[in-house]
Formats: structure tokens, sequence, C-alpha cells
């Protein structure tokens, strides 16, 4: 591991959050997914600046972040893309509640991506990104009025549901 660094104090903020109080396997399949993939690409962005790249923490993390890349075509999960791009349009109110990063990455407008499972705010900025937007990325995430929302139950799962039926007929 390189010295501490601000990569490892938000490392250490993302594995010092907590579920515990929450249900998650009561969170709507599809959004359970698409969350945990969020966390594990905040973590990938975060251990490869923190460690060392073939370090086995960041080589484990390639291994599962490939494995993610063909559970994103499974079922429902391919809506999800088009579903942020169709709440931007149809409900704005609630593509604006929703985290950054999801916003950023999914909307076909925002130069964001996932590159190489690694955080990319801009496909032409080498830079690393900057700790600051990690741990904020981490706090939406794991924001209460969020995490409701990750329920089957919610307007954002019942959201989603209504898009994927709309789109099957």
């Amino acid at each position: 591991m390189l010295e501490a660094n601000e990569y490892t104090r938000v490392i250490q903020k993302l594995y010092g959050k907590s579920l515990i109080l929450e249900s998650p396997s009561e969170f709507h399949p599809v959004l359970h997914f698409y969350f945990i993939d969020a966390l594990a690409h905040i973590d990938f962005t975060l251990g490869i600046q923190a460690y060392n790249y073939m370090s086995p923490r960041n080589i484990m993390s390639m291994e599962y972040m490939r494995w993610r890349v063909d559970e994103e075509k499974v079922g429902d999960r391919a809506h999800f893309p088009e579903f942020i791009n169709w709440l931007k349009k149809e409900h704005p109110e609630v593509f604006a509640e929703l985290p950054m990063l999801w916003t950023g990455i999914y909307d076909r407008d925002d130069p964001a991506q996932y590159r190489s499972f690694r955080i990319a705010l801009s496909p032409d900025d080498r830079n690393p990104i900057p700790a600051e937007y990690l741990s904020m990325f981490v706090d939406e995430f794991f924001e209460r009025g969020f995490i409701k929302q990750l329920y089957e139950t919610s307007k954002l799962a019942r959201l989603f549901d209504k898009f994927v039926q709309s789109r099957a007929t």
C-alpha cells in the first residue's frame, strides 16, 4: 500500500458505512444491483489510487468488475440506463434526487463514464478524479432519503417497473 493519502481516507469512509438498519432483501432487485455496482466502481476507483495497481485487492476487484459487465445485461437490468434518461425527460424532479454518479454515468448528455471500471468524469481528462468527489458519491449513496428509494415499494421502484412494463408492450 502506498503511504496514507486522501483516497485511503475515503476508502475508510466507504467501509465505515453500514446498511445494518436497512433490509436489503426488500430492495428492488435492479435498483439494488445498480446500487452495489456504483459502490463497486467507487471502490475500484479509490483502490487504484490508494494501492498499487497490481495489488491483490485491485486484481480481485478487476475480476469482480468483469463479471458485473455481463450481469448488467441480464433481465430487467438492461433497461436501467434508458430508465435514467426517461426519468430526466419525464420525471425531472425524481432525476434530480438521484445520486450524481448515476445521473452522470447513465445520462447520454453527460460525458462521465466508467473507463476500465474506474470513474471518469470526462473521457479526455487523464488526471485522477479528486478524492472529494468520491467522498461526495459515497455520501449520496448512503443518504437516508436515497436508501429509502431502493425499496421495492418506493416511488423510484414503481417508476422503474412502469418503465420496464411500457417497454415490454
